[in-house]
């Protein structure tokens, strides 16, 4: 089999989070998930098929990509292997268009986009969902980053359950829409994280199974707040999430603390805005940077408050879902 493809996908905004895995093989998580994309940032991976090579080869960012980074990514090469029964050796590189590791969910839109040229070069003919089942299986966050928007992740002992859909948003009642209107400042707190191993100490806290149970609240709260298109429900429920997964991640055997002063700078300035009227509520997911939820009309000032702490911003909005790209965009 030959075949080259290339694709591009967008990170994830965890808006009600997961951590643990019911099963780490074929990253089944212990409940179901919301989020959304965020644009323009973006992952672009090319993959070719090269029945010749005597072996895979994998570069991220220019770098050869070896150890656990490449038996993840192989996860996903073996898994698209499988369903075209082939034992073609392949070829990927990937580019970020945003920085990776300090909580920007670099890993679900990279493995998103390698799923998605994967299967394309392969010439298997499969929906998104279908596509989220083979990314789940380098991370499960990546799942959401193929449907894109705003999606969910359910649980599930098998692929037929265990798969992204997006979900439909509406209009508010003030006429904000969540696909048009919010406006996300990412604020930048550069501090390594491995999201593997917090998943592994959330697992092990004695507030998991409080987490759990209290999650299926957080899960019904949002989507009827994302039916309903309102603004304070939704981003309220997303930063009231955040804390109740650090705190459970925190409680592990580690005492994993990844938050930064910067990043409580960040939430300090939040409440203060949203004190004085402002539409404004924070977010985070694994690792110590801040995604900062507002609308279109507000940002200019969230933004300026947010940079006076001294980080760097970005403004991004809700991307789409990943998509193939034409043969001049590829990397090599």
């Amino acid at each position: 089999m030959t075949g080259k493809a290339t694709a591009r996908a967008h990170p994830i905004q965890g808006l009600v989070k997961y951590h643990g895995m019911r099963d780490e093989q074929r990253r089944y998580p212990y409940h179901d998930s919301i989020s959304l994309c965020t644009a323009p940032t973006a992952t672009t991976t090319t993959v070719e098929w090269e029945p010749d090579a005597p072996e895979d080869t994998y570069v991220i960012g220019g770098e050869a990509v070896e150890g656990r980074g490449a038996e993840r990514i192989a996860a996903v090469v073996d898994e698209v292997r499988e369903r075209a029964d082939t034992d073609a050796a392949v070829r990927l590189e990937s580019e970020n268009s945003f920085p990776s590791n300090i909580g920007f969910g670099s890993s679900s839109s990279g493995f998103a986009a390698a799923a998605l040229a994967l299967v394309e070069a392969a010439g298997l003919e499969f929906d998104l969902p279908e596509v989220s089942t083979i990314a789940r299986l380098g991370s499960s966050s990546a799942a959401r980053a193929v449907t894109g928007a705003y999606s969910l992740l359910e649980t599930g002992l098998n692929d037929a359950d265990c798969r992204s859909r997006r979900l439909d948003v509406g209009v508010g009642d003030d006429g904000f829409d969540p696909e048009e209107d919010l406006r996300i400042v990412a604020a930048h707190v550069p501090a390594y994280k491995e999201t593997e191993e917090a998943h592994r100490e959330a697992a092990a806290s004695h507030m998991m199974d409080a987490r759990v149970a209290h999650v299926q609240d957080q899960l019904v709260e949002m989507t009827d707040a994302l039916r309903e298109g309102d603004f304070d429900r939704i981003y309220g429920t997303a930063e009231h999430d955040s804390l109740s997964l650090t705190a459970t991640t925190m409680t592990g055997p580690a005492g994993w603390v990844y938050w930064q002063p910067e990043t409580i700078a960040v939430f300090n300035a939040v409440r203060e805005l949203r004190e004085s009227g402002v539409d404004v509520y924070f977010s985070t997911d694994t690792g110590a940077s801040v995604y900062v939820n507002t609308r279109a009309e507000h940002v200019d000032e969230v933004e300026s408050r947010i940079a006076e702490i001294g980080v760097d911003t970005d403004v991004w909005e809700v991307g789409g879902p990943a998509r193939v790209l034409d043969a001049g965009e590829a990397l090599f």
